[in-house]
């Protein structure tokens, strides 16, 4: 890669500690990069051996069973001496580190096969814009986007074989549900209800299918409607909290996600955040206080043409600055996801943003590059190829996502058109709002209507609001994933935090499409390790491994 053909000589002098002898592993001198390898590919098969003929298996014995064999892998990971390796080797070694770590949290903390009935949808009718779905799922997700209707004879077939699965899992899903989270119990109906809905679609998409495709949607179909019935009978029984506390918040971040901060610092760096997005929203609207108010578009036809405009001025602003290194697929992803008109009373909070300029979003959607660079340029490093598990990827997806926002700005986009400078603070507000609306509530300070509530209260203009299904379902994932309702914030510090290292690093010769073009080169992995692949600086590293 360009980044060590350029700087790797700069640290080859440098003794860096291996990952082996930071975790205090046992020597194993015959240990090789190609055992690791050979470690990764054994790990991820023994991870999905839950599934048994199509239905994985999250029984009480059967998860004891998974975290007593999971120590097995911990033990011949430990057991590497990585003396003497590349960083991104070394990078690497963590990577599976962190996966081990999560699946050992999920079974002695997070426990979403026993707390939450969400866990247990199958069926999703989107895409993600993420390298996975974003919370703990099952294994046997379902993605209905991906197929084509009307279906081909195989895929029918493939389609029927795996809808069969759903009447199993929620049956098992019955006997597994023994928790007492009450607002995951509560708000995982509103999801099952959603999978309820799917079905009934698909029912309609597949009237004309065989006679045994049929029969699995409406097998799956049924089966939900029982769960939610099931669901909504317990959920009275459901008295204790959601939240997992702050210690367990602060070691999930730090062992699996590799985010060095605890919860009181994401807290604290939230409070920052929100109060300079509103102290910078006063100041933008002071300085824009003569020109007439922004104008929202009010036909399919007017978003249309601004859309398309918008990512024409969008691309040629990247190439022009110098912000990016521009690729053939940019343009054309923009376009396919310049979204449509919405009336202006069904918006949610980032459709009223994209009705103003598509811009504020478009730089966001640095997430469909991300995929579209996974799918074409896969990664050298097996550990890279595809998403990381347990959502590690989520300090680099969702805080560059949310920075480039920012960046964007600062470097001129909104030059000739300032007041869409106040929707980027805006935005801002709304995500440090909605994390710190997550962390209370996963200390248990704030129950999900005051983590609603705050989200709504601090989101300026009103423009998130209560009878909006955005609210709810935020919430909802962030209440069910630890850390991701703060990452776009922290994430995005990490990643500012790294391009002031690096271009101090580099002085006149920083460069800032090159900047980007390097830490896109590491992968969809958390910054942290990025940071020290890019800049050699292995003290955040060695600080998590003593956690």
């Amino acid at each position: 890669m360009k980044m060590f053909r350029n700087f790797l000589p700069l640290f080859v002098c440098m003794a860096f500690l291996g990952a082996g002898n930071l975790a205090g592993q046992a020597t194993n001198n015959s240990s090789s990069y190609d055992d690791l390898v050979k470690l990764f590919n054994d790990w991820r098969a023994f991870e999905s051996s839950l599934v048994v003929d199509g239905v994985p298996d999250y029984s009480k014995e059967q998860m004891a069973k998974m975290h007593q064999e999971l120590k097995t892998h911990q033990n011949r990971l430990n057991a590497f001496n990585t003396s003497g390796w590349s960083i991104p080797q070394q990078v690497d070694w963590h990577i599976i580190r962190a996966e081990m770590n999560g699946m050992d949290f999920n079974i002695r903390v997070l426990k979403p096969w026993v707390r939450d009935p969400a866990f247990y949808q199958t069926i999703w009718t989107y895409q993600s814009d993420t390298p996975a779905h974003e919370g703990p799922y099952n294994h046997t997700i379902i993605d209905l986007w991906q197929y084509n209707f009307p279906l081909s004879k195989s895929a029918e077939k493939d389609l029927t074989k795996r809808l069969l699965t759903i009447a199993p899992l929620l049956e098992s899903a019955r006997t597994n549900l023994t928790g007492n989270a009450r607002e995951l119990w509560i708000g995982g109906i509103i999801n099952i209800r959603g999978q309820a809905s799917a079905l009934e679609d698909l029912q309609k998409e597949t009237a004309k299918s065989g006679r045994k495709l049929k029969n699995a949607v409406k097998s799956a179909h049924e089966a939900t409607l029982t769960f939610i019935e099931w669901l909504e009978a317990e959920s009275d029984k459901k008295t204790g909290p959601s939240g997992i506390g702050k210690e367990n918040y602060t070691w999930h971040r730090k062992n699996v996600h590799y985010t060095p901060m605890s919860w009181e610092d994401e807290v604290r760096l939230l409070k920052r955040e929100l109060a300079r997005a509103h102290a910078s929203l006063r100041l933008e609207e002071q300085r824009n206080k003569h020109l007439p108010p922004l104008k929202a578009a009010s036909t399919p036809e007017e978003y249309d043409l601004w859309a398309e405009a918008a990512v024409t001025r969008f691309m040629k602003f990247m190439e022009r600055k110098n912000i990016l290194h521009i690729k053939d697929y940019m343009d054309a992803t923009l376009r396919d996801h310049k979204g449509r008109f919405v009336p202006e009373e069904k918006r949610n909070f980032f459709r009223t943003a994209m009705h103003y300029d598509t811009n504020t979003l478009n730089a966001h959607f640095y997430h469909w590059w991300d995929l579209q660079r996974m799918e074409k340029m896969p990664h050298s490093s097996p550990m890279r190829r595809g998403p990381l598990l347990y959502n590690i990827w989520d300090s680099r997806s969702e805080g560059h996502a949310t920075g480039f926002e920012e960046m964007v700005m600062h470097a001129g986009l909104y030059d000739s058109d300032p007041q869409i400078r106040e929707i980027v603070w805006i935005m801002l507000a709304q995500r440090a709002a909605r994390g710190l609306g997550s962390l209370y509530a996963h200390a248990n300070e704030y129950t999900m209507k005051e983590a609603r509530d705050f989200h709504v209260k601090w989101t300026p203009r009103g423009w998130m609001r209560e009878d909006l299904d955005l609210l709810g379902f935020e919430q909802l994932l962030y209440l069910r994933q630890p850390g991701y309702g703060s990452i776009y914030i922290t994430g995005k510090y990490l990643i500012e935090q790294l391009m002031a290292e690096r271009s101090t690093q580099l002085g006149d010769k920083f460069n800032m499409a090159d900047f980007f073009e390097e830490m896109d080169a590491t992968g969809l992995i958390p910054v942290s390790l990025i940071r020290w692949e890019m800049t050699g600086l292995d003290n955040e590293i060695k600080e998590l491994m003593r956690e």
